[in-house]
């Protein structure tokens, strides 16, 4: 099946909010492999405004799945990965502000970058997968770097999905037939949730793994908030 690992940045976003530890990371992030996701998603950025740097070094340390560290190969991001050698490292070409990824990689542009980093990467033993639009030649770029995967920028697919499902995902699945008929290995992100993810997977060969974080996160409050609310209610009637 495909996997799924979940992106925890908005934890860290409302831990930092407040201050402390709460909600303890290290404890949602054991907690959400208990309850069957198959990895861990971080993406620390310059400014730390979610993860920190020393957030990476804890998790290696606890997470019993797969690790996935995603980011812009700065000096500083890349001594992180190489260092804490998780399973993946998914390259993302955000600007230092950048609020979320907003594009995939020109791969043909950024080749050399993209080949050197991939190559000290996979010295290490870790996977690597760069992020990408649904455009054929940027596919066939990321198979000239040597990376192991792509991940596919899903923002198109996801505002498209409720107007035009078919239309929506035809890119996709353009995208992912190519990457595979190239050997590379296809994971896909960005506005990925219950409502469109079923869809997506059907429609998408070889799709390896998933990456959800602010869907999922949102989608947990409304989900969980009616036990909550009926537990606080419960107790207050004791």
């Amino acid at each position: 099946m495909t996997k799924l690992s979940v992106n925890i940045n908005k934890i860290a976003t409302l831990r930092n909010a407040r201050g402390g530890n709460v909600p303890n990371l290290l404890k949602v992030a054991s907690d959400i492999e208990d309850f069957g996701a198959h990895g861990i998603t971080v993406h620390p950025r310059p400014d730390e405004r979610h993860i920190r740097y020393a957030d990476v070094y804890a998790l290696k340390k606890i997470i019993r799945t797969e690790f996935n560290i995603e980011g812009n190969p700065n000096d500083a991001f890349t001594a992180l990965v190489l260092e804490v050698q998780p399973t993946q490292v998914t390259l993302v070409p955000d600007a230092v502000d950048a609020i979320t990824s907003s594009a995939g990689w020109d791969t043909i542009t950024h080749k050399d970058l993209l080949k050197d980093m991939i190559s000290a990467f996979k010295a290490r033993g870790i996977r690597t997968s760069i992020f990408v639009d649904p455009d054929p030649k940027m596919v066939e770029g990321a198979a000239e770097t040597g990376a192991d995967r792509i991940e596919l920028y899903t923002e198109q697919y996801a505002e498209m999905f409720t107007k035009a499902p078919e239309k929506a995902i035809e890119p996709y699945k353009n995208a992912a037939q190519l990457a595979h008929t190239l050997g590379l290995g296809i994971n896909a992100g960005h506005d990925l949730s219950l409502e469109n993810i079923a869809y997506f997977k059907q429609g998408i060969e070889h799709l390896e793994e998933v990456s959800i974080g602010h869907a999922l996160i949102c989608e947990a409050i409304y989900l969980g908030l009616e036990n909550v609310v009926n537990m606080y209610i419960h107790r207050l009637r004791a």
